[in-house]
């Protein structure tokens, strides 16, 4: 990295470990993330054993897809909310020498590592209890990527200056709530329920929890064992179970205990109950060494699919933003019908659900793992119907997908939402924002272009598509004054304009972003059918009652839906132009910190909605999604001759006026910059790398990882830098490499092809592709075409 981290910040000695040293309550939350174990089925975080949630620690364990909803009553009004269930605790585990307290920390001395290359968390740690007595404690925990439903803690003591019994505790505690984010607190926190805890003949722990208002049982079994001569007993009560084993120490004779659990749940395939396949497979895992040894294994495996070599020294955030990816959404996530929830599966922020930072995901995944893209997308798929039954309610056609996911597909975005500087309870309308459903559009398209997969396409892909693009086209109104069509009462991805001030009526019309994309929608779904085969294209038309004259009106539609400009530059939204402009140096004054505009402004009896001010990109994510000539090209589509200066004005006239209040926000900027200002790019780009290595939002990665952001940081490396395109059945390559960056050499999968490389420097392009059986790739480079076929190595000189 550029410099040493601030005072507080983790260490990374080198690209592949992150360190902490000491104890820092007020970094504890953030530590417990960014140390978090997982593997796409299940994450830990990374709380110490012997710790309870007290407000510091926040020993969470989140499992993917297990959701319960309850209700909760906020300001007078009862609102519903689902939440992604905070599952028992698998940690707990204490010891104490005989006769003294249980130890419960924090630690004389202590050193956190976490082994990216190998998933694999260390903690050594100096004790010492009230009477003085030392005991050097060495702990290995990992969550398994081999085998997706273990977890296993090794500890190992070592007296200093002591020699007794010992009396080591490890247990399963179901007495769990959601209490990790502090604004949710005052909702309902308990959505578990003890079901049964005990322990069998050998001494296997078992519990049991079910949710409180869904079908879901979750149920863990625990093996604790050492090598060395001891005695055992079990202690239990109502959704807690331990064994405490008592063992003979020496000073200086470390002894050895492993903690090996299984979890399960009734979302599960393949089992008879959760509880028999916990206790089958905590029975017959290995020792710790085995499950590490076939875990490092696995994650050889991924890192060898995910190798980016980038000549700068920002290569540590970028290890740790993958693993956290692939920690989040795996191999393991496929047969789950998950999504991809906003936070990761690290904490309890955005309840755990699913928005559109896919859209940021998966143009990452599309290249690397797009068996992990089509898994998402058949979660989409999944809740088409649901998608369907909101439109409906809209009074409109097709298919509305909602701003906040979860177990059915439903609008799970929240009614009321707390402004913590005034303490007030506010109307939410996030729902609002449509260009959902054009993000999931996007993303099917994108992964048909990246894989060819027209057996999705057909299956599921296009139904989709035509769907939204339905949905679309009925959601647009003629405006006989205008000769245009508008999408009214939306919200774009700024997030802070909900509404125009002095109106009751909560959205905005003609968001350019929304308008732009639909437009676009509307186009691919006939680019869809074309590529169907005929007898396919039938069926769907004939299924969905597609007709002639309603294709004929999505053209109609798609070439006038209103775009709005103002001084030379894409408007945010119509009427953006007559909001009045902040007195920036005046709040900049007296805020330190402007990321939370909308609030500052509404504890001061002012909104946000008054001023030319955003939160994140809106009309520039256009640039974002689409190369220049594409946005030139959809604008032109819609009647409006963009030339080749639109870029720059209206980038530099938003930068101006926006705060960064989103990670997301960083990623944007940085990839349209690149365009006119790579100095620029390059800052945006390292803010977004380390996002949440340095808690960039202050105290918002302690909820939950930013998904949206990591990916995307990744794939500013990936696919902006290098110019790299997927469209027209064509790999397409533009490199813009920021001065910083020397070098670019890349592994990627396109259309069957498991091995091309991508290779960026000053000078030229190096693209080549391993034997294989799979057809030529067609290649586009600054106006030059070719086509390699594999084997084959290609230089191209810029």
């Amino acid at each position: 990295m550029a410099a040493d981290p601030p005072a507080g910040y983790p260490d990374m000695p080198d690209p592949w470990t992150l360190r902490y040293q000491g104890f820092d309550p007020a970094e504890e939350g953030l530590r417990e993330v960014l140390c978090a174990v997982g593997n796409g089925y299940v994450v830990s975080r990374g709380a110490a054993p012997e710790s309870v949630a007290d407000g510091v620690h926040y020993p969470g364990t989140y499992l993917a897809g297990c959701y319960d909803r309850a209700e909760s009553t906020v300001a007078g009004r009862a609102v519903t909310n689902e939440d992604l269930v905070n599952c028992p605790n698998w940690l707990p585990l204490t010891f104490r020498p005989a006769g003294g307290a249980w130890f419960s920390g924090p630690p004389a001395e202590q050193t956190l590592e976490l082994d990216l290359r190998r998933g694999l968390l260390t903690r050594t740690a100096l004790v010492v209890d009230g009477q003085g007595r030392r005991t050097r404690l060495a702990q290995r925990r990992l969550a398994s990527q081999a085998r997706p439903h273990l977890l296993a803690l090794e500890s190992t003591f070592t007296p200093e200056n002591w020699s007794g019994p010992l009396e080591v505790r490890s247990g399963l505690d179901g007495r769990v709530a959601n209490t990790g984010v502090a604004r949710y607190r005052g909702l309902t926190e308990r959505h578990l329920v003890p079901a049964g805890q005990g322990a069998d003949g050998t001494g296997l722990l078992r519990l049991e929890a079910d949710a409180v208002n869904s079908p879901l049982r979750i149920a863990l079994c625990a093996r604790t064992g050492t090598d060395r001569e001891h005695t055992a007993r079990t202690e239990c009560r109502e959704g807690w179970v331990a064994r405490v084993l008592t063992l003979e120490a020496a000073a200086g004779r470390p002894v050895t205990v492993t903690k090996t659990v299984a979890v399960h749940t009734s979302r599960d395939r393949a089992v008879e109950t959760p509880l028999l396949a916990s206790r089958l497979l905590a029975a017959e895992a290995g020792d710790f060494d085995r499950l590490l040894a076939e875990h490092a294994l696995r994650w050889a495996e991924l890192w060898r699919r995910c190798r980016i070599e980038a000549e700068f020294d920002g290569v540590g955030p970028l290890h740790l933003n993958l693993f956290h990816l692939l920690q989040s959404h795996s191999e393991h996530s496929v047969d789950l019908d998950v999504g991809i929830p906003a936070r990761g599966l690290h904490g309890e922020a955005y309840r755990g659900h699913v928005f559109w930072d896919e859209l940021f995901v998966l143009r990452l995944l599309n290249l690397r793992f797009p068996e992990l893209a089509r898994a998402v997308l058949r979660y989409r798929h999944r809740r088409l119907d649901a998608a369907r039954r909101q439109a409906r309610a809209l009074g409109l056609h097709g298919a509305a997908y909602p701003w906040q996911s979860a177990q059915d597909g439903r609008e799970e975005s929240q009614q009321l939402h707390l402004n913590p500087l005034s303490g007030r309870w506010l109307p939410d309308h996030s729902h609002l924002q449509r260009h959902v459903g054009s993000a999931v559009a996007y993303n099917i398209w994108q992964y048909y272009q990246s894989t060819g997969d027209r057996e999705f396409l057909a299956t599921a892909g296009a139904e989709m598509l035509l769907e939204i693009a339905r949905f679309w086209s009925s959601a647009a109104v003629h405006d006989p004054a205008r000769g245009h069509w508008s999408i009214r009462g939306v919200l774009g991805p700024d997030e802070y304009h909900d509404g125009y001030p002095g109106q009751t009526r909560p959205g905005l019309d003609d968001n350019a972003y929304t308008n732009v994309l639909a437009s676009w929608v509307l186009a691919r779904a006939q680019d869809a059918l074309d590529v169907l085969p005929g007898y396919r294209r039938d069926e769907l038309r004939e299924r969905l009652a597609l007709d002639t004259v309603e294709l004929d009106r999505w053209q109609v539609v798609g070439r006038h839906l209103h775009v709005p400009f103002h001084d030379g530059v894409l408007s945010q939204f119509d009427g953006y132009e007559r909001l009045a402009e902040l007195d920036w140096p005046g709040y900049r004054r007296r805020y330190p910190d402007l990321r939370r505009l909308d609030r500052i402004l509404e504890a001061e009896g002012d909104t946000v909605n008054r001023y030319k001010a955003s939160k994140q990109a809106d009309a520039l994510m256009l640039w974002f999604l689409f190369s220049a000539r594409e946005v030139r090209d959809l604008l032109r589509r819609l009647g409006h001759p963009a030339g080749h200066e639109l870029l720059r004005r209206t980038t530099d006239y938003y930068l101006r006026r926006t705060v960064h209040g989103s990670t997301l926000s960083s990623v944007v900027h940085a990839w349209v910059l690149t365009r006119c200002d790579r100095r620029a790019s390059w800052h945006h780009f390292r803010d977004a790398l380390v996002a949440d290595l340095r808690d960039s939002q202050h105290g918002t990665t302690a909820e939950g990882v930013h998904l949206g952001a990591m990916a995307g940081a990744v794939d500013l490396l990936q696919r902006c830098y290098t110019g790299l395109e997927v469209r027209e059945d064509a790999l397409w390559l533009d490199p813009h490499l920021p001065s910083a960056l020397g070098r670019l050499e890349l592994d990627l999968r396109y259309r069957g092809h498991w091995g091309l490389t991508v290779a960026v420097d000053r000078r030229t392009v190096t693209v080549s592709l391993h034997r294989d059986r799979q057809e030529p790739v067609r290649i586009r480079l600054r106006g030059t075409a070719a086509t390699i076929r594999p084997g084959e190595s290609r230089c191209f000189h810029l």
